[in-house]
């Protein structure tokens, strides 16, 4: 069951995230698999703003984290632990941040992610998000530069991409 976040869960994503981030050994993201995990502040203002979703079986094993910008909802992470991964989490996630877009103002759903892992470009673009240059005189200022940012974080700008569908 997917559902809006409550204050009671907020202690428990980190540890969700970190779950995620372990599939990413081996691979050219492997330094996220111990890295810092989304500051709690960014959780509380998802909360505080109907932007934090969780999937729950059983107790939250997976959550959705958007922020509203004008008229785009970005989402800035997306993380199913290990153990529930292969069981369309990530997809009712996703799918209830895209449902909820025009309700929460935004017509246009954006995120940054690495364009080679199966489970990050690939994945999106099969949940109808389309890949463009940060240069599209389309895409606002602030995500446009995401990637430059990102790449200060020490992300790859070379796998990195900036996904947008339409809610």
């Amino acid at each position: 069951m997917i559902r809006r976040a409550r204050l009671a869960d907020l202690p428990l994503l980190p540890a969700i995230e970190a779950s995620a981030a372990s599939l990413f050994a081996g691979t050219a993201m492997a330094h996220v698999v111990d890295g810092p995990t989304t500051p709690h502040e960014a959780l509380e203002r998802g909360l505080a703003d109907g932007s934090l979703w969780v999937a729950d079986d059983a107790g939250p094993c997976g959550f959705l984290l958007a922020a509203a910008e004008g008229d785009w909802l970005h989402i800035l992470e997306l993380s199913v632990a290990r153990n529930a991964q292969g069981r369309a989490h990530g997809r009712a996630l996703l799918q209830a941040a895209i449902d909820a877009a025009p309700g929460l103002g935004c017509r246009q759903l954006s995120l940054t992610t690495d364009r080679l892992l199966a489970w990050n470009g690939p994945y999106y673009a099969r949940h109808g998000f389309v890949e463009r240059p940060a240069d599209d005189p389309a895409l606002p200022e602030w995500l446009a530069a995401m990637p430059a940012r990102e790449a200060a974080s020490g992300l790859d700008p070379a796998r990195r991409c900036i996904t947008v569908r339409t809610a």
